[in-house]
């Protein structure tokens, strides 16, 4: 697997002993740096399959806390389902050799106009692993200075920002039915039982 994919190669190393054959599908360069489809031909437990893959960068997501303790989210048009969605601000690893931390500065700014001088690491996971590389790292970010926002891409500029305080935050789930899958495991991971919404 090329190396200029960055933390996947590095996630899939322990793996890559079972790929037999890659066969790159379909190579898409665009705003959003380069994505690799590929097709591998995995031995696994004694059996010969086959998997459609796409290679994806890394991403990174932001739950942002303001002096009053509310949480900072958007509303974003996501044309895959032709609504806008509730999220937290998010974005992908697009700028070559960028940090995971420097990403998401980058993208509290973009989105949410804000800087932030405390990040906590709260973790890492898969998003898809039945058919992308993407690994999804989230960060708490505390003590906000209010900037101008700078969103890039059209669903970013017609997105709107919502401060919610915590105690909303219940009610606003159970209004927005099906959930962004980032959001609630960050918000998962700093509040727990948050999420059961009965």
């Amino acid at each position: 697997m090329d190396r200029d994919i960055g933390q996947t190669a590095t996630a899939n190393e322990a793996s890559e002993r079972n790929v037999v054959l890659v066969v790159h599908l379909l190579f898409v360069k665009g705003f959003t740096g380069n994505q690799i489809s590929f097709e591998r031909t995995i031995d696994h437990d004694a059996e010969t399959f086959e998997r459609d893959v796409v290679a994806h960068p890394g991403a990174v997501a932001i739950l942002a806390f303001n002096e009053l303790g509310e949480i900072g989210f958007l509303r974003q048009y996501r044309s895959t389902f032709d609504r806008f969605v509730l999220e937290i601000p998010a974005g992908t690893l697009d700028v070559p050799g960028e940090d995971p931390l420097d990403a998401a500065r980058r993208e509290l700014l973009e989105e949410l106009g804000v800087e932030a001088t405390t990040w906590k690491l709260l973790g890492r996971f898969m998003v898809s692993p039945g058919w992308s590389t993407q690994l999804m790292t989230i960060y708490e970010a505390r003590g906000l200075t209010q900037r101008s926002r700078h969103p890039v891409g059209p669903e970013e500029r017609s997105s709107s920002v919502h401060w919610v305080a915590i105690d909303e935050v219940r009610a606003l789930l159970r209004e927005e039915g099906t959930l962004d899958a980032t959001m609630v495991v960050a918000l998962h991971a700093v509040f727990g039982g948050l999420l059961d919404l009965d």
